[in-house]
């Protein structure tokens, strides 16, 4: 279970030291630090679990989603979140994982992203679409389709078979909150298809 600071502080009322009993926790292997002000109960969270915690408004999208669904074949280690608003990149090497944050456009950072519940945990998720979208969006324009091609199925290494079951009609929603040459170049690629 996730907890920040001031909820163990309320927890722990009855303590005149705090402090100390959080570091004792640490120490004894009752509570696990993820970030600063940031703790988790059990070691062996995943990581994916704790993303939206670490930094937010947030949801895991990029390479790490488009691994998920097995878009791509790498296993992605890096957990990938999309957020908006933040203006720079960041990133977390905790002993849950290392996190990266980057930045979409506000207009598309509501749209396509599922809830996932596991267990106690709940985290978002963009789609298959959406992940791609964002992850096209970070990169320098392309200048026709052929670059596009080379991007998804040489660089990015993207299933072709995986790819002709995304569902076109969502990337052409998307590629309207964009506002990325490389996203609404994907969505007429699709057309073409």
């Amino acid at each position: 279970m996730v907890i920040s600071n001031a909820m163990i502080k309320q927890y722990l009322s009855k303590y005149s030291n705090k402090n100390n009993k959080i570091s004792r926790d640490l120490r004894d292997g009752k509570l696990f630090k993820i970030v600063n002000g940031l703790y988790e109960t059990d070691a062996n969270t995943p990581g994916y679990l704790l993303a939206s915690s670490i930094y937010g408004p947030s949801y895991i999208s990029f390479e790490y989603a488009l691994s998920s669904y097995g878009l791509i074949p790498e296993k992605v280690s890096t957990i990938t979140c999309a957020s908006f608003d933040k203006k720079k990149m960041k990133q977390y090497t905790t002993s849950f994982g290392v996190f990266t944050y980057r930045d979409v456009p506000k207009l598309a950072y509501p749209e396509e992203v599922l809830l996932k519940i596991e267990g106690d945990y709940s985290y978002q998720i963009a789609t298959p679409e959406k992940a791609l979208c964002d992850k096209l969006y970070t990169l320098s324009p392309f200048s026709n389709y052929s670059n596009l091609e080379t991007m998804l199925f040489q660089d990015l290494r993207i299933d072709l078979e995986e790819f002709n079951k995304l569902d076109r009609k969502k990337i052409e929603k998307l590629s309207q909150f964009y506002h990325s040459t490389n996203v609404s170049m994907l969505a007429k690629y699709m057309r073409r298809n």
